[in-house]
């Protein structure tokens, strides 16, 4: 029988001598998961939304797989629905987005593989932020460094700037084949193990699960647990073997994935803030109509509007719901060791780019 786990916010931070500015970015869990994307969108307002106003395909539609690493009952779930519901009704039925949830077409990485290598097949997909520092977003970097955003204000005040468009491009600008369309969050991140845990000395001799990303196996590594590298679509089984003792994910994604049944004990850190951004491949992109490309942008703005709508509240209603089913949580009462421990990860990672790390720290 699932015992369900709890998680709340932790609005971290102080900002981090020069290099730090408050709290940082994101991914998603794996466990039992992908249901049929129609089955599964009835679970979200947005995609109740969508069915409800489901748009009839025009004969010459054209259509773009969507990869999702989540179920549609999370925030960036929902988010996706969002998206979808808004380019269909906006284009008429000319543009159908064919969203994929629950990790059916492979986890980040793989979905990402996939789109880089030109293979057609993956047209767009909601990923994590930090996802593309493996593949040279070095701007992208710098979102998902710890204690970066002090806040969601903080971030949406980044993401609704023009340097966020910059950092959007990035990728197509420097020929890898993909562009990014609009940024939402998911939450901040903390991390959950199989064992009960009281501070950041807890950590020490872990093994913690973590993506290819530099900044995370620098974030563990630093809180001197072990970094280790899993498949996204492994982590409930190698926590429920004990392959690893445990990892980090924003609230909603931890509920959504079962983790509280493996992992039953989260210590609310706040390390990251959840940025995400959907991106498209540049193929796709440029198969569409000038027109057809403006409502996409303008379906990504309505998007993001909303996914700023909802993400708290649904956060602090799973947060609730964790807590009734009797998760083991533990609030972090002073960050500074925490901040103290990631700061040379930040400035190794910030090299070359202090200015305008510095211009996203002086946007809270």
């Amino acid at each position: 029988m699932k015992k369900k786990i709890i998680a709340t916010i932790l609005a971290a931070a102080t900002v981090l001598s020069m290099t730090a500015c408050g709290v940082s970015a994101p991914e998603a869990p794996a466990a039992p998961a992908a249901t049929d994307a129609t089955a599964a969108a009835a679970e979200t307002p947005a995609a109740d939304a969508t069915a409800a106003e489901a748009v009839t395909p025009a004969a010459d539609a054209i259509t773009l797989v969507m990869a999702e690493v989540n179920n549609l009952d999370t925030i960036v779930g929902m988010t996706d629905a969002k998206f979808k519901e808004e380019v269909e009704k906006r284009s008429n039925g000319s543009i159908i987005i064919d969203l994929q949830p629950g990790g059916v077409l492979g986890d980040e990485a793989a979905v990402l593989d996939s789109m880089l290598g030109g293979g057609g097949t993956i047209d767009m997909s909601r990923i994590s932020a930090f996802a593309l520092t493996p593949y040279g977003g070095e701007k992208s970097m710098l979102l998902s460094l710890p204690y970066t955003f002090v806040n969601r204000e903080h971030f949406w005040n980044f993401a609704n700037s023009d340097l966020a468009q910059e950092f959007l491009l990035e990728p197509s600008e420097k020929g890898r084949g993909i562009r990014g369309l609009f940024y939402g969050e998911e939450g901040f991140r903390h991390f959950f193990t199989r064992e009960p845990i009281t501070g950041i000395e807890s950590f020490k001799g872990m093994k913690l699960r973590v993506s290819t990303d530099p900044v995370m196996t620098g974030l563990v590594e630093g809180l001197g647990a072990s970094a280790t590298p899993i498949d996204f679509n492994e982590l409930y089984q190698s926590l429920q073997t004990g392959v690893v003792d445990g990892a980090e994910q924003p609230i909603a994604n931890y509920k959504s994935k079962a983790f509280p049944e493996v992992a039953p004990n989260m210590i609310l850190d706040g390390h990251t803030l959840g940025a995400i951004q959907v991106v498209i491949t540049d193929d796709a992109w440029n198969k569409l109509t000038p027109e057809q490309q403006e409502i996409i942008t303008e379906a990504g703005k309505a998007a993001s509007e909303y996914n700023r709508s909802i993400s708290e509240e649904k956060e602090k209603e799973v947060l609730e719901q964790l807590k009734a089913d009797g998760v083991n949580i533990v609030e972090v009462e002073d960050i500074t060791p925490w901040q103290e421990a990631v700061k040379p990860v930040i400035e190794e990672n910030t090299k070359g780019q202090e200015d305008l790390y510095k211009k996203i720290c002086d946007m809270k």
